[in-house]
Parts: structure tokens; sequence; C-alpha cells
């Protein structure tokens, strides 16, 4: 857990582990020509998965047993340990949605964080979910450039004495969070650039503390080609010197360099793993989930900092393998990590809360709905359709536009369950309805066809016939006819983006915005019931040619 400069430095006096002359002020704290073994270990990402899946991978029980482990081994060499996280606790998981992360903040508690970056999810909910989460942990939520009524709504960075040497962690968030959260629940609340902000506080760090790291949720990007997104690690390394290390986030990938410059994007677990470095900057990431536990051991000696060794612990990944009968079974990437009893009993009982919530039936599908990450932000799939007809029915609209980014998960074929619907919308936003003119239709549409592919902001699309040339509208048809200028049309959309969310036009100050208070999630759930067994054949996206 986090604990101030002055409890450890007392702390460590008190069992023998400083001498005086390294309990003095300033940078001669540590003791000359020693070298001090330091460990980093980090996650990110963790997005609400408290719980191993079915095949037993990751969760929180097992990702203790290896933090024990290797925090034993490094004190038993006389080394010292931090555990940080990049961000993103919230959101992802139906049994940690329900009860707003409970288990996952306990559980890390548990684990003994010393720190976290404030992710872009941490906003998903009102700000008072957020502050009940940051009251449910013993570690600091970290982040430099959000601001509140014009002051840092969190601690900016912390100082940990480690036998002397003094690390400081900052953290750093995306400035991307203001569109890709409801902008109505941050009102308020500024994202300022966290490159303009480390430029403030690193060299203030300098003059405070021997190694700085910063604990960011902003993404790598190979080389700094960030696209649609807001700058990330890369860009912050290259423009701000002074950084040792960067644990990193929001961009959910493991960060193992094939060359300079060169991201090894088929990292298969268990490999080798070579971190990035810009600048003079390790940048680090653990892909996503507590899949990885990333650890970062280095070397520490009159002011000079050097990694030794660096490696993800996949945390019981598995692999499919075809066994002697033709058959096919799972089987561990590398050995198997028991987990920790005591936390597995103990978030038991969220898991079974959350399980007796979500098992009811809600009805059955003919096929797969389509809601995969990465076809979902670059194509229109059936369940972007099923999901706009389902909107355009609850509130009688004649089109509808949802943002992909909303949609989180697939939904198997066979049973839906409630579970299967919150995976899809995690984020409890409404259904929302604006009666506009042929004229406002056609400039949101246009607005729509501009999202780019592989962005959260891609549109789909229901009660339309579109064709989009290079993200540019060049026909488009509202219930099979030519729009007319003078006519109303209404449009469905969800809370999210009528707010402007995903970088959409502001619609809920439009004289004909009406909020109809459905919660998507359920808005889903009973269209599934409603038309259920759903025929999925019907939702097939023909309807939006892109060229």
């Amino acid at each position: 857990m986090h604990t101030s400069l002055k409890t450890v430095t007392m702390a460590l006096l008190a069992a023998g582990m400083l001498s005086a002359c390294a309990t003095q002020p300033g940078k001669d704290a540590y003791l000359s020509d020693k070298t001090y073994k330091i460990t980093i270990l980090h996650t990110n990402d963790h997005h609400g998965h408290f719980w191993p899946n079915n095949d037993g991978e990751y969760g929180l029980a097992a990702q203790k047993t290896v933090v024990d482990r290797v925090r034993a081994e490094v004190k038993a060499a006389g080394g010292y340990s931090l555990l940080l996280s990049g961000g993103d606790v919230n959101t992802g998981v139906p049994e940690s949605d329900l009860q707003d992360a409970e288990p996952d903040f306990r559980g890390m508690n548990r684990i003994g964080y010393d720190a976290m970056a404030v992710g872009n999810h941490e906003f998903d909910k009102p700000v008072p979910v957020l502050m009940k989460q940051k009251g449910w942990i013993n570690f600091p939520m970290l982040s430099a450039n959000i601001y509140k009524d014009g002051q840092r709504m969190f601690d900016p960075y912390a100082i940990f004495n480690l036998g002397g040497v003094k690390v400081a962690v900052m953290g750093l968030t995306t400035d991307d969070t203001a569109k890709m959260v409801n902008p109505a629940q941050i009102k308020g609340i500024e994202f300022k650039s966290p490159i303009s902000e480390a430029a403030k506080v690193v060299p203030e760090l300098r003059q405070k503390a021997d190694i700085v790291i910063a604990a960011t949720h902003m993404g790598h990007y190979t080389d700094g080609k960030s696209g649609v997104n807001a700058p990330g690690d890369v860009e912050m390394a290259r423009a701000v010197k002074g950084l040792d290390l960067i644990v990193g986030g929001h961009s959910q990938n493991p960060v193992c360099m094939k060359a300079e410059n060169v991201r090894n994007d088929a990292y298969v677990p268990g490999q080798p793993c070579a971190p990035d470095r810009q600048n003079g900057a390790w940048i680090v990431q653990a892909h996503e989930w507590g899949k990885y536990v990333g650890r970062a051991d280095f070397e520490f000696k009159n002011g000079n900092l050097k990694l030794v060794k660096y490696e993800l612990i996949p945390v019981n990944l598995k692999k499919t393998v075809k066994t002697a009968d033709g058959k096919t079974e799972k089987v561990p990437y590398t050995e198997l990590i028991p987990e920790d009893q005591k936390l597995r009993t103990f978030l038991k009982t969220y898991q079974d809360k959350g399980q007796e919530a979500l098992s009811v039936k809600v009805g059955e599908i003919s096929d797969k709905l389509d809601g995969d990450r990465a076809m979902v932000r670059s194509n229109p799939t059936n369940l972007g359709v099923l999901v706009s007809q389902a909107m355009m029915a609850r509130v009688k609209a004649d089109f509808a536009v949802v943002n992909s980014g909303g949609i989180r998960d697939s939904i198997p074929a066979g049973v839906v369950t409630y579970k299967s619907v919150l995976k899809v919308f995690p984020f409890g936003s409404t259904v929302v309805y604006v009666d506009m003119s042929g004229k406002e239709a056609l400039d949101y549409l246009k607005a729509a066809a501009k999202m780019t592919p592989g962005a959260g902001a891609f549109a789909q699309f229901g009660g339309v016939k579109l064709v989009i040339e290079k993200n540019e509208l060049k026909q488009a048809l509202i219930g099979g006819k030519a729009i007319d200028p003078a006519k109303t049309y209404r449009l469905a959309t969800n809370s999210f983006m009528a707010a402007g969310g995903d970088g959409y036009p502001v619609l809920n100050q439009h004289r004909g915005y009406v909020n109809s208070g459905f919660v998507d999630a359920d808005m889903l759930r009973d269209f599934i019931a409603q038309n259920s067994p759903v025929k999925v054949e019907r939702y097939a996206p023909t309807d939006v040619v892109r060229k």
C-alpha cells in the first residue's frame, strides 16, 4: 500500500535498514557506491476482471500469488519493489460493473498496489462513485493533468523512499478522456495536455527524487504514430526529458519491441520481451485484464539507473492445442499459478452476488451477433444493426446512429442472459431521441460518416441506406426515401453521443431533444426478449456501403 515518504523512512530507521547519512534530505540520501536493487511490477486496463475467466485465466487471486512471490524474492536479495497500475480499473465485466468495481478496488488493495494512474474509464460513472472507489483503497490515484474548478482533482505524484533512494511516481491521463466519457458527467472537469503538465512537473520531481516514473493512461503507439488518438507515451517521452520509466496503459497491448520503433504485435506469452525506449525513458505496458504482471528489475548506483531484466509474467494464460484423438484442449503457456485462497474467498462473495443477478435468461438468438472490437470499430455488423433497430423501436425513431466504442462485446448464438447483454452495454447510457429537420438529419449523417474506421467513434446505423466514400457521405436515404430538408425526422442515439461524446455534434441542447430514460442495456434486453428467438440474418449489415 502507499505510505508517505516520512512514514517509510521512519519505518526503515526502526528496522535498522537506513544509515544516518541515508536519511539526510536531498539527492545524497542514498549511500555512495552502493548498488540498490529496485523492481517495478505493473499491470493496466484491468476492466473489472477480478475473477478468472471460464478457462481459469488471470484473476486477482492468481495475480496476488505472482506479486507475493516476486516481492519475497526481491526482499530476500536485499531489494525493494513497487506495484503500479496504468489505470482503467472500471468497466467490462458485468459482475464488476453491477457492483461499481468494488471487488476490483478492494482486491487490488489486498494485493498491495502502491499507486495507480487515473484512467478514462474511471469516469464511466458519476464522480461520486469515483470518490467512493477512491475511499476503498489505501494507495493513491494519481493524475497531474485532471483539473476540477481550476484545481487538480488528484495528487499529481507520490514519492517513495526505497532504502534511501527516492522514487517519484507521477500520474497522467489521456486528454482524449473528455470525448470518451459522457460529457454530462464531467462538468467542471478539464483534462489538460498530459505532455504539457509533465513538462512542468518532471523538473520539479528531478529536484526531489532520484528516480522519476510516470504511471500513465495515454497509450503506446509505435514510433509515436497515434493516428486519431491523443498523443501517447512515445510522444511524451520524446517531448519531456527526465523520465526514467513510463508504466503505461490505455492502448491495451503488450509493449514488446522487435527493433527500434518496431513493436512485436504478434507477441506470444512466455517469450522474451524487450520494452520500448525513447529519449532515455523505458516504456512498458502489460496488455490488459491482468493477463500479465510486468516485472522490471533495475540497479541504481550513484545516481545511475540500469535496467537489468524485463519480463511479462503470464497469469495462467492458455493456448488451444490438438490432442492425439483430434480434439482440442486448453493448455497453459507457462507454469500454472495457484490462486491465493484467502483473496479468492474474499472475492467469491462478490462473484456469487453478481452471478445471481446476471444468470436470468433473456431470450435466444440464431447466430452470433458480432461486437468484437476489431470488427465493430471498422465495419458495419449485425449487432450494430440490431442495436440501432432496437433503439428506433423503443422511441419510435426514423433512424439511429450508434458509436461502435459503446458496443463492448459480441453475443454468442444460443441462450442470451442478462450478463451477455451487459457485456455489450456496460456503461449505463440512456436512449435519447431528437426531432430534427431533414437538413439537420443530413448534416448529422455527414458528421457520422467522417468518423474514422478503427476508432470508437466509428458509426453503426439503422433505418438508413448510405454510400460513404473515403469518409465522405455520397448518398443517404431514410426509410428508403430521399431526405426531405423540410420534413421532420426522429434520430435515436445514446446520451453519451448526444452530449458530444466521441466528437459527435452536441444534441442535448437541441429543441427537439428528449432523454427517454431507458438504459441501453435494458433496451437491448427487452428487444431480444420481445423478438425471441431472434433470427440474426434479418440484421445483416447491407444498407451501408463504404468505398
